[in-house]
């Protein structure tokens, strides 16, 4: 597992710009997209721990994008971005297994707070699914 990854995924160039800025002060790897569809195509190819999901997108919304990790071992976190982040929203990406949400305009320290969170988060559950892979192999073979 290497550095951070994150992908954005917003139609807004103004988010993009400030996320840019955030992340260049750091190792972590940050790339971005526009919608819901570029966003599964681009995970079909990349690991990504976090994602920084636009409330609403031209193709749907963060809820139609988390249905489709889903199915994925060990998704990414999400984290919803809006500018309306009161705590019905907030309760409604945690109920629905989102990671957290961020309000815009965004503040660089509490993005860098709930990004390394979230990350942790995904890394431990991603060390923990290797452990257990391996420990099932050690039985198989073993016995």
């Amino acid at each position: 597992m290497g550095p951070v990854s994150i992908l954005a995924v917003s139609p807004a160039g103004e988010d993009n710009i400030l996320l840019d800025h955030v992340f260049s002060h750091s190792n972590w790897k940050f790339d971005r997209v526009c919608t819901c569809r570029e966003a599964l195509e681009y995970l079909k190819q990349t690991e990504i721990s976090v994602i920084i999901c636009a409330a609403d997108l031209p193709d749907g919304d963060w809820k139609d994008l988390l249905d489709q990790l889903k199915g994925q071992l060990v998704p990414p976190r999400v984290i919803v971005e809006s500018q309306i982040a009161d705590d019905r929203l907030w309760a409604e990406v945690l109920d629905s297994g989102g990671y957290d949400v961020l309000a815009k305009p965004f503040e660089q320290r509490e993005v860098i707070r709930v990004v390394s969170l979230a990350w942790r988060q995904w890394k431990h559950e991603s060390e923990l699914v290797v452990r257990d892979a391996a420990a099932q192999d050690t039985n198989t073979a073993g016995g």
